[in-house]
């Protein structure tokens, strides 16, 4: 058995499946470095209802997406202390409980995420309780930034991704995994079913079953197996900042804001002795860039300064996280076996990856190791499926611009009381119809999405059309 990447759903999935088949030979394969991978790069946030947006139950497959991390939160204790009694070390939860704030000048889309929030913590039964802003420990934001509401959820949090990281790998060393210090480069295949893999330095691997899950990186690999099979990936770009306390107190738990106009929520989690992660960005690219750009490093570092503690101005950066997560077109992940036999995927994750990672690879374990039955959890993320469309095509256009136009208010646009902001409405409407046509076809897709391909290459878009189109008529 093989697993091609070695991030956080790599990992898991080979831990789960050594646990309950012992004595399986079970190698993972992925550079030791892990070069612009998601999991080094990420806060760890465990945030099931805090991700929660108007949208979340529009659609089944959102539904089923929702209801995939609330599994998650409920499965993360028990995760955490297998873990630990398995090494004796592992992480623990190093910020328990997420403060959810709505700032005074919040756009209507934080808004209405955040009565969304509100409603399905209500709805669920989920511990939590509303707090002044005063009562939050360690919040200091500019007067013109002070929330108007804020909630507290109490099971919600946020751990070490790097300690995680370090107790998978010890788990699974001591369980007997091998671990290779190289990129899969190639899938092996005979007789119609997959046979192995082929890595970077040459190295040649058979396994009766192979799970691709290297992130933003699985796409080349699946393409030599089954080609146009699975909706195209995506680089779902995102920087954070790592700073020390220099002026106290700081915060004791994750303080974060409601998912905003075409990003994730601004978030802080403590790390303890005085470290704080301050995140985060969200740009959907086709090739990543070689880091974080300037105009959003400087928009991260206002924003928290601004929304959370002026006095993080005083903070010393300790070290930038930067990595791709791996985003789908329709921004669902891909999760379970293809028509390759033997070949399973758990990729696609985007910015659940993390949180929902003890499910996946438990119903990952569950599909190697009892073929032919689908959790329902997955049912709605089969890999080769057809696109995801949760909305119409102007629904989509529609929320491209009303996502430019807060955008831009979120980056301090304003206007004389004589102007509107029908120029930008106008603009973002011509940007996003624009990028509909280049790709000859029409599809709803989110604005992150509409704006990839907006500012795609001329090489990119031609092999997304060429994709679109088989998966029009190449699979008839």
């Amino acid at each position: 058995m093989a697993v091609a990447g070695n991030g956080v759903l790599g990992l898991s999935i080979a831990l789960e499946l050594v646990r309950r088949s012992p004595g399986l030979q079970m190698v993972v394969a992925g550079p030791a470095s892990r070069p612009g991978a998601a999991t080094v790069a990420a806060g760890a946030m465990l945030n099931c209802f805090a991700e929660v947006t108007d949208s979340t139950g529009h659609h089944p497959a959102s539904r089923a997406k929702f209801a995939l991390a609330r599994a998650a939160l409920d499965a993360w204790p028990h995760w955490l202390e297998g873990l630990h009694e398995e090494t004796g070390l592992g992480p623990a939860l190093v910020a328990p409980g997420t403060f959810v704030v709505l700032g005074a000048r919040s756009t209507p889309t934080a808004t209405r995420s955040f009565d969304a929030v509100h409603a399905a913590l209500k709805e669920h039964g989920e511990p939590h309780h509303e707090v002044a802003a005063e009562d939050i420990p360690g919040l200091r934001p500019v007067p013109n930034e002070r929330p108007v509401r804020a909630l507290y959820l109490e099971r919600e949090g946020a751990v070490d991704a790097r300690a995680v990281l370090q107790a998978l790998e010890n788990t699974g060393r001591r369980l007997g995994v091998t671990f290779l210090d190289s990129q899969a480069s190639q899938l092996l295949g005979t007789k119609g079913a997959v046979s192995g893999m082929l890595l970077a330095d040459g190295t040649e691997l058979s396994a009766g079953a192979v799970v691709v899950a290297a992130g933003a990186a699985s796409q080349p690999l699946l393409d030599q197996l089954v080609p146009h099979q699975t909706p195209p990936l995506l680089h779902g770009t995102g920087f954070a900042v790592q700073t020390v306390r220099h002026i106290a107190p700081g915060f004791d738990s994750v303080i974060r804001t409601p998912t905003r106009s075409g990003a994730c929520g601004m978030h802080l989690v403590p790390l303890g002795g005085g470290v704080e992660y301050i995140g985060a960005t969200n740009i959907v690219l086709f090739d990543p860039p070689p880091g974080p750009r300037i105009g959003v490093t400087q928009s991260l570092l206002r924003f928290a300064t601004d929304q959370f503690d002026t006095r993080l101005g005083m903070s010393a950066i300790q070290r930038w996280h930067y990595g791709s997560r791996p985003v789908s077109l329709d921004r669902f992940p891909l999760l379970g076996p293809t028509s390759t036999p033997g070949l399973f995927v758990a990729t696609g994750t985007y910015r659940d990856g993390f949180h929902s990672s003890p499910v996946i690879a438990r119903h990952l374990a569950d599909l190697i190791l009892t073929p032919g039955t689908t959790p329902e959890l997955l049912t709605a993320f089969a890999p080769e499926r057809p696109l995801i469309e949760t909305m119409t095509v102007e629904a989509s256009i529609d929320l491209f611009v009303s996502d430019a136009v807060e955008t831009a208010t979120e980056y301090g646009l304003r206007l004389p009381y004589f102007l509107d902001t029908d120029p930008i409405r106008v603009q973002a409407r011509n940007e996003a119809i624009q990028a509909l046509e280049r790709l000859d076809r029409p599809l709803a897709l989110t604005p992150e999405i509409l704006a990839a391909i907006r500012d795609a290459s001329s090489e990119h878009i031609q092999r997304l059309r060429g994709h679109l189109i088989w998966r029009v008529c190449g699979s008839r």
